[in-house]
C-alpha cells in the first residue's frame, strides 16, 4: 500500500517549511500553517525506513476529534482540515515548555519513583505507590527541550519562571488550560472504556497574544490510556495493565534487538508487520474515538493532499 513518508510542496504564498519527525508544517504569508501528518513511525528518536499506511490520517483525524471536543473549554489553533492527513491553523509563537499531566504513577514517572525520587518537576509524590496506581491528584511535570532538541528534560515551575521562559501571568493560564483537558479527556476516555494515565499538551500564542492548544491532543504517539476494565483486578495482583499507546511496536523493536542505542540496526519490518502494525493503529483510532475508520483514497497521496490544500486556500 502506498504511504506518504516525504512532502515537498509549493503551496500559494509558502514562506517555509518544518519537518519533524513526524509532521511537516508550511508556513503561508497570511499567518497561516499547513501541517501535513506523513505516515513516518518515531520509536527511540529514530524514525523508521518505511511509513505505515493510514498512520498519518489516524493522527490527524484523532486530534482534531479531540480539538473540536475541547474547543468549548481551550481555545486551539485549528481553523480547518482540508485533507485526511492535513490540519490547517493559526500562525502561533509556541512556548518552549510541554505541559505534562500525569494521573497515574507510569511511565517515566515510575522510574523516577523505581529509582527512589519522591519528586518530579518539583511534585511530589506519596509513599507507598506501586506502579499505575491513581495519583491523588493529577501532576503537572512539565518538560523543556534540550539544546540539540534530541530529549525533553524535566523542569519545575519555579525554574520555568525563574528563567524567564514562560512569564508568570501566562504560565497560570497554561497550568488552568491543562487541568481542564485533561479532565475533559478522562471523561471522554471514560465514555470509551478507557483510562487517560498521561498525556501532553503544547500551546502557543497568536499574533493578537491569544493563548491556544496546538500540535497533537489525546492521540496515542502523545498520550498513554490503560483499559478500565480489569484495571484494579491487575493492580491489587500486580499484574502490567493493558495499554493502548505505540508501546508494542517499542516492544517488537526491543524484541529485535533494536532500543535506538549507537550500532544497533533497526530489524526489518516486512509487509505483513507493517500491515499489522497500520491495522493496529486503525483499531486505536476506533476505540479512542468510538467511531469507524473511513480509509482515505490512497492511489496517489501527494496529489490528493496538493489538490485538497490548494482548493482550501483558494477559498
Amino acid at each position: 500500500m502506498n504511504t506518504i513518508t516525504d512532502t515537498n510542496y509549493q503551496f500559494a504564498g509558502q514562506q517555509s517549511i518544518y519537518k519533524g519527525k513526524v509532521r511537516e508544517v508550511y508556513g503561508l504569508d497570511n499567518d497561516t500553517l499547513v501541517m501535513i501528518a506523513t505516515d513516518r513511525l518515531s520509536a527511540f528518536d529514530v524514525v523508521m525506513p518505511k511509513g505505515i499506511p493510514y498512520k498519518g490520517q489516524i493522527l490527524n483525524q484523532i486530534a482534531t476529534k479531540m480539538m473540536q471536543e475541547t474547543e468549548d473549554i481551550v481555545p486551539n489553533w485549528l481553523l480547518a482540515t482540508p485533507d485526511p492527513n492535513v490540519a490547517v491553523g493559526h500562525l502561533c509563537e509556541p512556548f518552549k515548555v510541554e505541559m505534562v499531566i500525569r494521573g497515574y504513577l507510569s511511565g517515566h514517572a515510575a522510574r523516577e519513583y523505581k529509582a527512589g525520587r519522591r519528586l518530579i518537576c518539583g511534585m511530589p509524590m506519596l509513599e507507598g505507590m506501586k506502579e499505575n496506581d491513581k495519583f491523588p491528584e493529577p501532576l503537572i511535570t512539565p518538560s523543556t527541550k534540550a539544546e540539540n532538541g534530541e530529549h525533553d528534560e524535566d523542569i519545575t515551575r519555579e525554574e520555568i519562571l525563574s528563567k524567564g521562559i514562560v512569564s508568570e501571568a501566562d504560565y497560570i493560564v497554561l497550568e488552568k488550560y491543562t487541568k481542564a483537558l485533561f479532565q475533559r479527556g478522562t471523561e471522554i476516555a471514560a465514555k470509551r472504556g478507557l483510562i487517560l494515565v498521561d498525556t501532553k499538551y503544547e500551546f502557543g500564542k497568536t499574533k493578537d497574544g491569544k493563548i491556544v492548544l496546538i500540535d497533537e491532543i489525546h492521540t496515542p504517539d502523545s498520550s498513554r490510556y490503560f483499559y478500565a476494565d480489569g484495571y484494579q483486578e491487575r493492580q491489587d495482583k500486580e499484574e502490567p495493565q493493558r495499554q493502548l499507546s505505540k508501546e508494542f511496536v517499542r516492544q517488537w523493536l526491543i524484541q529485535n534487538g533494536f532500543q535506538g542505542k549507537e550500532g544497533q540496526a533497526i530489524p526489518e519490518m516486512d509487509e505483513a508487520y507493517i500491515a499489522s502494525v497500520s491495522d493496529r493503529y486503525i483499531e486505536l483510532y476506533e476505540k479512542i474515538t468510538g467511531e469507524a475508520f473511513v480509509k482515505a483514497d490512497l492511489s496517489n497521496i501527494e496529489a490528493r493532499i496538493q489538490k485538497n490544500v490548494d482548493k482550501y486556500l483558494k477559498s
